[in-house]
């Protein structure tokens, strides 16, 4: 990619992910979390790609909210992930569930509403595995996606996305 496409990539997809920076920042609350580079990362490299569209977006991640909560709370509960588990514990085996389950619950919502999303698989990790698994949690990963979904909307329509191949 000599052709500089690799910066406007970079600079799209970092320019997305700062304004949930700064949401970060000045509210001390979740709004940034790792499931959002991937999508970032569609946005900037793939905007026409249809994992990019918006209601597949926003479809998959409240599905993997949906289901990670689901999960979380019908099988670990309050169990959290800590380095410091140690193996063949049982609380370590409900979290390994409700992860499998969150994934497997994911998979089926988004390929039954045709809103596959692969990123929204990392985010039902995250709330299944006890990460961020409150419902404020969640309504916060949602509007996080939607501010992210927000932005890309609005460079599109002012003409501001530079145009890449897929």
């Amino acid at each position: 990619m000599s052709d500089g496409s690799w910066s406007r990539r970079a600079s799209h997809a970092g320019a997305l992910l700062a304004a949930l920076g700064a949401m970060v920042w000045l509210s001390g609350l979740p709004f940034l979390f790792p499931s959002l580079g991937p999508t970032a990362y569609l946005f900037a490299a793939q905007p026409s790609a249809r994992a990019s569209a918006a209601r597949r977006v926003l479809g998959g991640h409240a599905i993997g909210v949906l289901a990670g909560l689901v999960a979380y709370h019908a099988v670990a509960g309050q169990v959290g992930i800590t380095a410091s588990m140690g193996a063949a514990t049982p609380a370590g085996l409900r979290l390994a569930v409700s992860g499998v389950v969150a994934v497997a619950l994911t998979t089926a919502g988004m390929t039954v509403t045709d809103t596959g999303h692969a990123p929204a698989c990392a985010t039902t990790l995250i709330v299944g595995l006890g990460i961020l698994s409150t419902p404020l949690q969640g309504a916060i990963i949602l509007l996080a996606v939607a501010v992210l979904v927000a932005e890309q909307t609005l460079l599109d329509r002012l003409g501001v996305l530079p145009t890449v191949p897929n």
